[in-house]
């Protein structure tokens, strides 16, 4: 017999929801979780649609964070199946979206449901806040509901990311932070001219070079207990006119920084600028800001998915903040503890990406889990 979470997994993946295209998955959320007494709430953000479903009124509030949005598929002939008509094979699910993120969000569903179904009256809220924008610009997603709940007083005391945080066996990472992420376009101005006659020119490229290495070589901090030490990435470099004469006029360089807790972004961007001063540079550096680092060393909600974990897996679970950014950088600055906790990570964005099917079961036991130790 199929379980509850697989077959509600098999009809998220059925809808191909490119972001920021939901679907309709979040339409079928609202059919699920009205039907448990949660009141649903629809906010439209230009193309984006997101949905904040509470059940309660009292603190404390823990609340399930995901995305129904997906990343394209890829070349369709690469895959086994077509991504967007699940499929099992081998005991493992394939389908966009199986591991990034539908199966967290099928989850977070079936576990309230048993939870409410147990334990009615409940002390305090269950939420669940899902977007339609997290593999996109993020700009009209988690951060504009996140704006709307503190404008009106709505605090989360616990945020349960779904994303999939494993690496080799459920449950056995958690994220409980992320490092901060800085990237900078930086446009450096010379003078183009031929390269016969570079008296009468000013190479952008030369005069950088020089800055950049320094950049580059800089110890920026040593990290910390749960952080790697601050990395300096240059992504892009671009400059000239495609031919072997001519010297450039000016040169175009994106890099990124992945930040730990021992900076903020205004010690980098000071850094940065006074490095690139030192060097009489003709600049022009704009500078983007995608999440600032958080960190939920200790507290109920590790505790809390510490133990269920051990419970339904037996895994000691480790704590991790490595990976990029996710939805919990717009919780963190709210003073809420967050988590991130869902599947085995190692399909996620590829071709043929999956979930292992006995997994889903497990991963709705832990969240009820959580839900028991935190609410009942």
């Amino acid at each position: 017999m199929e379980s509850e979470t697989l077959e509600l997994l098999t009809s998220l993946i059925s809808r191909p929801s490119i972001t920021p295209d939901d679907a309709g998955c979040q339409q079928l959320l609202i059919e699920r979780l009205s039907a448990i007494g949660f009141e649903c709430e629809t906010m439209t953000f230009d193309d984006v649609t997101n949905l904040w479903a509470r059940r309660g009124q009292s603190s404390p509030l823990l609340a399930f964070i995901g995305h129904t949005d997906v990343v394209p598929t890829g070349p369709l002939d690469e895959w086994f199946s077509d991504p967007f008509k699940p499929e099992i094979r081998d005991g493992f699910l394939y389908g966009r979206g199986a591991a990034d993120m539908k199966s967290g969000i099928a989850a977070m569903v079936t576990a309230c449901e048993r939870f409410v179904q147990s334990d009615a009256d409940h002390r305090g809220s269950i939420a669940l806040l899902i977007t339609s924008d997290e593999e996109g610009p993020s700009i009209n997603g988690t951060v504009k509901v996140i704006e709307a709940l503190e404008a009106r007083g709505e605090k989360i005391d616990w945020a349960l990311v779904g994303e999939p945080s494993s690496t080799t066996e459920l449950g056995d990472v958690v994220k409980n932070g992320r490092r901060g992420s800085i990237s900078a376009i930086l446009t450096v101005h010379g003078v183009q001219g031929h390269v016969a006659y570079p008296h009468l020119a000013d190479n952008p490229v030369h005069k950088v070079m020089p800055a950049l290495n320094q950049l580059a070589e800089l110890s920026w901090d040593d990290g910390n207990q749960f952080f790697p030490a601050t990395s300096f990435q240059i992504s892009n470099m671009n400059a000239g006119t495609g031919v072997g004469n001519v010297i450039p006029g000016h040169a175009v360089i994106h890099f990124n920084l992945r930040y730990s807790t021992e900076l903020d972004d205004q010690q980098i961007i000071e850094t940065t600028e006074a490095i690139l001063n030192q060097y009489e540079l003709e600049f022009d550096i704009e500078w983007t800001l995608s999440g600032y680092p958080f960190l939920t060393a200790e507290g109920e909600l590790v505790e809390a998915a510490r133990q269920s974990i051990k419970q339904v897996t037996g895994i000691d679970t480790e704590l991790s903040t490595a990976g990029g950014t996710s939805d919990g950088r717009f919780l963190a600055p709210t003073g809420a503890q967050v988590l991130e906790l869902g599947p085995v990570n190692a399909s996620i964005h590829k071709i043929n990406e999956h979930v292992k099917v006995s997994d889903l079961d497990d991963l709705s036991a832990i969240y009820q889990g959580i839900l028991n130790r935190l609410l009942s």
